[in-house]
């Protein structure tokens, strides 16, 4: 990936960019969030890196003015702030990751490589299983010739279990992805939004099961041909 990293502290960004290359990235840096805007404005990157207590501009100001652009690449904030309410506010700020200073640069890798696969993903605009078919620019739902209303939440929700249709989403990977929560809340949000998944999407016999699997999740899956 070409990324571009926003760090001022020169020591941190030396052995970040320096650990990244080594791994194959192509790594930019720039000390100030004023210089980094004119960079993603001119040059192509798969995804950046920004540090939050940035001079003049913060990280989180940079973020704001890359959406209100209209830009959309993955942007992975790390930060010293580790509490709960930091991350929340660098993720509703428009980041799409956030990792706690120090870290390790395996995880660092690891999440870039997550946000990488997550751009992919969203290229893809229809999602079929069953009869149960799922169309993100049109925002709608159709099971057969029926229309099924959702709420935004339960139409995120689905989208996220008929990207890994078949597989088991974890209820980690749903509060990250669905309500954009890096811990766990302890709340039966999401089992409530499930049930009322169930009950939208029907028993019809065209219509993909969606499981519950004790102690790890929930898997979308096609129905037995049997069934």
């Amino acid at each position: 990936m070409r990324l571009l990293l926003v760090e001022d502290d020169i020591e941190s960004a030396g052995l970040a960019a320096a650990g990244l290359a080594d791994s194959g990235h192509e790594v930019v840096a720039e000390v100030s969030a004023e210089a980094a805007l004119v960079r993603v404005r001119a040059e192509p990157f798969d995804a950046l890196i920004v540090d939050r207590m940035l001079p003049g501009m913060d990280g989180l100001a940079f973020i704001s003015a890359l959406r209100a652009d209209g830009c959309q690449l993955p942007v992975l904030i790390v930060s010293a702030l580790g509490e709960v309410d930091d991350r929340v506010t660098g993720l509703r700020a428009g980041g799409d990751d956030y990792l706690v200073k120090p870290y390790h640069l395996s995880e660092l890798q690891a999440r870039l490589e997550a946000l990488a696969r997550r751009g992919r993903e969203t290229r893809t605009t229809r999602f079929a299983v069953d009869g149960l078919e799922l169309d993100l620019l049109r925002r709608e739902v159709h099971l057969g010739e029926r229309r099924i209303d959702l709420t935004p939440r339960e139409f995120r929700l689905l989208e996220v279990l008929m990207r890994s249709a078949g597989q088991v989403v974890t209820r980690k990977m749903l509060l990250e992805q669905v309500w954009g929560y890096h811990f766990d809340p302890q709340t039966n949000v999401i089992d409530v939004h499930v049930s009322r998944l169930r009950q939208a999407i029907g028993d019809d016999g065209n219509a993909p099961v969606l499981n519950t699997v004790r102690g790890a999740g929930y898997v979308l899956a096609s129905r037995p041909a049997s069934a």
